[in-house]
């Protein structure tokens, strides 16, 4: 049967092969404009792939994401887990492109690929050439129809993807959405995880992957989209050039059929395994994404966990049965669902926290919603999909969950239908959808005349979007030049009265966008002792309630002035970053203000984010990650307990957390914030003027009692260990190893040992680390290496982690050595280093036209006393090297004796089962 199996494949191989050789021969047909909807144009070639061209030059790189209408709501007995697998193995070449994880790297991509219930996608983010942009489509012509598929590949990457499986089962949290989801579905593919069956993702044969992705892997089955700065004409016919020529098949889909039965009563779930935070969760069938009542979902969704007015969150967390609540809506082709939880300390009743859960829930239609509840949820809403929208990188990437439910433009029909939501649509939603007999959390109760929900049907797209036209596009933007001079040419600095400093980096953008980064630095090493879990709790309660505002008016006022704010404190330093539009920037500045300058620390808020904080140490006691790290961290950094920087235990943590006092947080605030080295970073469409004047009223001769001098960070010179801590019912594992380099970013050798780390495990699937752990022996779903240097201190590190299974613990750490070995021996080939340098310093360009990563940067410069010519400086080094240097570097610097290597998972279970 095999042989017969593999003659037919190869006869279908033949006759693909004589197609596209055939179809080369004659002229291609030209593509069809179907339509343009705000920027977005969409074009249908012949053979039936659809094409979405979306140009915006603000920013000095393309998105091309190709979406399969495929994912594991068509997988079939025996098959789960086959679309995300499949996903995987189209990371191992093609015809082609045999090495594709070498090009994503040489052409600096940012690149990666997603499997959901009805979609699976492939996306490269890059720089925009025309060489790249011929290369990605290549690529992605290339793989649809001729990738490999081997065995060989199979049998290494099945246990990568059985890696990431195991990786989900850490997660209680996860796994109880998943026993919940599989117990609302009786039938329909929605109950069944993407990631798949365990069994079935390590016995699918090869020819029934094969066969998988012949049927669906076809351009009459995808979607391409480019983003960015594109020449449409140019692009629209380099896309007919690369796919135009792949044959439409003749093979026709069947369209699927099963549809979920109405639920007739509550259904219960319990799940028992090691964890520290108990959950409670219940979710309830709604409509398909595409059904004129979705957009009500959302918005109810958000009056339910909206942090702090949120029904839920007001129940639960206010009245401290809860540390945390959570809620989401799943927009699917086919009728989906909607899923909330909450965290539960495992010193508080579960059982009162399930009955306050459910309750609100059951009080939803004694207690409808109102319109300021809903006004408040639609202002949320909305300015995320206006922030989005500024974004076509981001564009790109969201749209393929629209395309999968049907069609592109289903995301402008959301956004229209989000702005027309009413209190009656989101009531009527919670009496169709939110009834105990379509709920699955808890108990079977008999009811002779059950009150049923009847989910309608997803409804005919192609009517639905036919003649949609949209809003008008978003203006266009300058077509700005990432270069490190230009930056350096367009960046205004200054300083503040009192001694902050600001750097302005002024540019059209799509949406008029616009972000800023915040930074004030405080204390001293001496000053700051036994301080540091105060310095982030100080930090943490800034925005919940000032002079004038609550914790909720100042959500809203983000909100209303479309703006992400969030407030960061660690150690020495404050961090306020923003995202926003041009017109909302001088109300947000002037907010952040309020929250800055104007706290009052409220008992109730404190009390809520105390209990919070010790649920969120809970939470890391049993999980490998957070045990591995805790652990690397206390050995490499041992700064004695009264150091700011100190490592605690996690009993140590949760004892520093119970006895924080309120009266510490207000005396931590009076004593130490302050703006006079305050460094503020603005970037995107702005007026500066106004910026200025805001910024001047928030930081001008804003000084602090205790001022501020940095700590030096000091070089501990450690002696390498070796730890193995087991962590019971834990299907994975966590590595974390290292140790520390007397290493400044100024040294000679810093930028050879930048390469030599991203092709040994910093860059993306071919690093050596990646290629011979996960590539080849499927060991490991994430494996890599970092290496850093601190630009003041004689203060490094490298390091290295993997996530893997505990069976594998001794083969890991076997292969981790032998390639450690081989790469000091034998060191990079100069063809490796050719393709790696071209790749990082692409990748160092797609960084830098990221607005929030520049205020990043600019702010650091300001504190360094460094402009972009230093990055430049380092980059040119770099392409100066020779690969002998990255060698010579890695041999004198990389010293395996010294790494510390601390591995967390559960070692007993094998010895056990043995």
């Amino acid at each position: 049967m095999k042989k017969n199996l593999s003659l037919l494949l190869l006869l279908i191989f033949l006759v693909q092969i004589r197609s596209t050789f055939v179809s080369a021969q004659q002229p291609l047909a030209a593509p069809v404009k179907v339509t343009s909807v705000e920027g977005i144009t969409e074009y249908d070639l012949a053979n039936g792939l659809r094409v979405l061209l979306f140009p915006d030059a603000s920013k000095p790189t393309v998105t091309v994401n190709i979406t399969y209408l495929v994912g594991s709501r068509v997988e079939g007995y025996g098959e789960t887990g086959m679309a995300h697998l499949l996903e995987h193995m189209l990371f191992k070449g093609s015809t082609s492109h045999r090495n594709i994880p070498q090009e994503l790297t040489s052409h600096g991509a940012q690149p990666n690929g997603t499997t959901w219930y009805d979609r699976t996608n492939y996306f490269e983010t890059f720089s925009s050439t025309d060489e790249n942009l011929n290369w990605a489509l290549s690529l992605e012509s290339d793989r649809m129809v001729n990738s490999f598929i081997k065995n060989e590949d199979l049998q290494s990457e099945f246990s990568v993807v059985r890696n990431e499986f195991e990786s989900g089962e850490n997660d209680p949290s996860g796994v109880l959405e998943e026993r919940v989801m599989s117990t609302a579905y009786l039938w329909h593919n929605y109950g069944k995880s993407t990631i798949g069956s365990k069994e079935d993702i390590e016995k699918v044969p090869i020819e029934n992957l094969q066969a998988f992705y012949h049927k669906y892997y076809q351009p009459d089955n995808a979607v391409l989209i480019v983003a960015g700065k594109i020449d449409e004409a140019k692009t629209i016919n380099l896309v007919n050039k690369y796919f135009g020529s792949i044959p439409k098949p003749q093979r026709i889909i069947p369209k699927e059929y099963t549809t979920e039965p109405t639920q007739d009563g509550e259904r219960f779930v319990e799940l028992k395994r090691v964890g520290d935070v108990q959950v409670v969760s219940c979710g309830y069938h709604i409509s398909a994404g595409s059904s004129s009542d979705y957009a009500a979902i959302p918005v109810l969704n958000d009056i339910l966990t909206n942090v702090p007015s949120g029904r839920l969150y007001k129940q639960l967390v206010e009245t401290k049965k809860a540390t945390a609540v959570y809620g989401y809506a799943y927009a699917l082709k086919d009728p989906g669902f909607a899923y909330y939880y909450a965290e539960v300390p495992k010193d508080k009743s579960l059982d009162d926290a399930k009955q306050t859960f459910l309750g609100v829930f059951n009080d939803l239609k004694n207690n409808p919603v109102t319109a300021d509840e809903v006004n408040r949820a639609k202002t949320k809403l909305l300015k995320n999909f206006e922030l989005m929208y500024n974004n076509s990188a981001s564009v790109g990437l969201t749209l393929s969950t629209y395309i999968a439910q049907g069609d592109w433009r289903l995301w402008f029909l959301y956004r229209d239908r989000l702005e027309k939501v009413t209190v009656e649509q989101v009531n009527k939603a919670i009496n169709d959808y939110y009834k105990t007999s379509n709920r699955t959390t808890g108990v079977f109760i008999p009811d002779a005349n059950p009150d049923r929900a009847t989910i309608p049907s997803a409804p005919d797209v192609s009517a639905l979007a036919k003649d949609y036209k949209g809003k008008e596009a978003l203006k266009g933007a300058e077509a700005f030049d990432a270069s490190c001079a230009n930056i350096d040419a367009r960046t205004k600095t200054g300083k503040i009265a009192g001694g902050a400093q600001y750097a302005f980096l002024k540019k059209e953008t799509r949406g008029s966008s616009v972000n800023a980064l915040i930074t004030l630095r405080i204390g001293s090493e001496q000053t700051l002792q036994n301080k540091g879990a105060l310095s982030e709790l100080t930090a943490q309660m800034l925005r919940r309630g000032t002079k004038n505002k609550t914790f909720q008016q100042i959500n809203d006022g983000f909100d209303k002035a479309k703006a992400t704010v969030n407030v960061f404190g660690s150690g020495q330093t404050i961090t306020i970053s923003i995202s926003t539009v041009k017109d909302s920037l001088v109300k947000t500045l002037r907010l952040v203000k309020e929250v800055l300058r104007e706290p009052i620390f409220p008992q109730e808020e404190f009390s809520k984010l105390i209990e919070q904080n010790l649920a969120d140490i809970d939470q890391q006691r049993s999980e490998p990650q957070s045990i591995a790290f805790n652990t690397f961290n206390r050995i490499l950094n041992p700064y004695p307990k009264t150091d700011f920087r100190y490592t605690g235990t996690f009993d140590e943590q949760a004892e520093e957390t119970r006895n924080m006092k309120l009266d510490d947080v207000k005396k931590f605030y009076a004593d130490f914030y302050g703006s006079s080295n305050a460094t503020v970073a603005v970037v995107g469409d702005f007026d500066d003027a106004a910026a200025l004047s805001e910024l001047t009223s928030m930081l001008k001769n804003w000084n602090a009692k205790n001022q501020y001098v940095r700590a030096p960070e000091p070089f501990f010179d450690v002696a390498a260990q070796n730890q193995k801590i087991n962590t019971p019912d834990k299907a994975n594992a966590m590595l974390a190893a290292g140790y520390n380099l007397k290493l400044r970013d100024d040294n000679a050798d810093y930028p050879a040992l930048i390469m030599g780390d991203y092709m040994l495990g910093g860059g993306f699937l071919n690093s050596r680390l990646a290629v011979r752990i996960r590539q080849k022996e499927g060991i490991s779903y994430g494996v890599g290496s970092w290496l850093n240097a601190d630009p003041i201190d004689q203060s490094g590190g490298f390091g290295s982690y993997a996530i893997y299974n505990p069976d594998n613990a001794d083969k890991l750490i076997a292969a981790y050595k032998d390639e450690m070995q081989k790469m000091l021996k034998d060191g990079f080939t100069e063809a490796e280093f050719k393709d790696a340098v071209t790749g990082y310093l692409q990748d160092e360009g797609v960084n830098r036209s990221r607005d929030s990563y520049l205020t990043y940067v600019l702010s650091s410069n300001l504190f360094l006393k460094r402009t972009m010519k230093w990055e430049e400086t380092q980059e040119n080094k770099i392409t100066t090297l020779k690969v002998e240097d990255v060698n010579a570097a890695m041999r004198k610097w990389i010293l395996p004796e010294k790494i510390t290597y601390i591995q967390a998972g559960d070692f007993e279970k094998k010895k056990k089962n043995d």
